[in-house]
């Protein structure tokens, strides 16, 4: 082929081109009549095959999501290596998913964007009011109890010494929908006759670390908090505890409602058997110092009655009576 009929090639597949997309962008302004070429029937047999494929390997991954405890960047570390464990003895695809600014962890799992979560006590109340989501384990402490406390903490050199001497005083919570670092402290509160109007001011910082460091920086008289980390913090001479609470339903991991029973039953077989101070610890990431760090048992819907009925008295809880039968 000489040199001039190359080009002349060259320039007619251009030009082929210039036609196909012109085509494409008419058929794209034109209205609702037009008939549009369906490009997958010029795809070949094998690439239609993988996509099929990529799809259905998309629908078996299982997101888990989380209520934010210390960081993103911390909570993620600490559950990645879990979920690893989780496809390693359930074969399903794990991915870690963070809730968008936009959304909220029940909104996320109850609409099946996220099918499993860690989630606190209030979380999983209110999933399951607003979602029917189900809890299918609670984290064991570290003396083996499915059971957590809340502490008040003040800085080291707090001339507060008990709940009482908080009246008039400047007061932090973690995230509203905390258990340890809401709902608890809000108890405890009542309980010694303070009422949030009692405080000199009181604000909600999204995390028990920011709550935490809202008091080490002195922007805050005391904070209600999580009871590792504040014991953690104590220890290394950061923080002063001046109460705990009785213990409570701890955290665990929920479920939306629609998963198939089988998937349901894997994974809650894992989680149960999970050993994170034993066989299972290669790999963790601070494991010790989550809300369940001696692993899972199982979970009973009745175990949250009394922190429903809370919830419920101090108004954060609406419910349908439909859904209060036998609470």
């Amino acid at each position: 082929m000489s040199h001039q009929s190359v080009q002349l090639f060259k320039y007619h597949m251009i030009a082929t081109l210039l036609v196909a997309i012109l085509l494409l962008m008419t058929a794209c302004d034109s209205g609702p009549n037009t008939e549009l070429v369906n490009l997958s029937d010029y795809v070949a047999d094998e690439e239609l095959q993988l996509k099929e494929l990529e799809k259905e390997q998309d629908n078996t991954t299982l997101y888990f999501g989380f209520d934010l405890r210390a960081s993103p960047q911390e909570d993620s570390r600490q559950y990645q290596p879990f979920l690893r464990y989780l496809e390693k003895t359930t074969g399903y695809k794990f991915e870690l998913r963070f809730t968008p600014n936009n959304s909220s962890i029940i909104d996320e799992l109850g609409s099946g964007r996220v099918h499993f979560a860690a989630l606190g006590a209030v979380s999983y109340i209110q999933g399951a009011e607003k979602y029917g989501i189900k809890n299918l384990v609670r984290g064991l402490n570290q003396q083996d109890k499915a059971s957590y406390q809340s502490m008040i903490v003040t800085a080291v050199d707090s001339p507060i010494k008990n709940i009482a001497a908080l009246n008039n005083k400047r007061f932090v919570f973690g995230s509203i929908d905390s258990t340890q670092g809401h709902l608890i402290p809000r108890i405890l509160l009542l309980e010694n006759n303070l009422n949030l109007s009692d405080l000199q001011s009181y604000k909600y910082t999204g995390s028990h670390q920011n709550c935490v460091e809202a008091v080490i920086s002195l922007k805050a008289d005391a904070c209600g908090m999580q009871d590792t980390m504040a014991k953690e913090m104590e220890k290394r001479g950061l923080v002063k505890i001046i109460h705990a609470s009785k213990y409570y339903p701890s955290s665990g991991i929920a479920m939306n409602q629609d998963l198939p029973a089988e998937i349901a039953a894997r994974v809650k077989k894992a989680l149960t058997d999970f050993e994170p101070k034993g066989r299972d610890k290669t790999g963790l990431y601070h494991w010790s110092q989550t809300e369940m760090p001696n692993g899972f048992t199982a979970a009973k819907k009745q175990d949250y009655f009394e922190l429903r009925k809370w919830l419920i008295n101090l108004k954060i809880l609406e419910i349908s009576s439909e859904n209060d039968k036998a609470k």
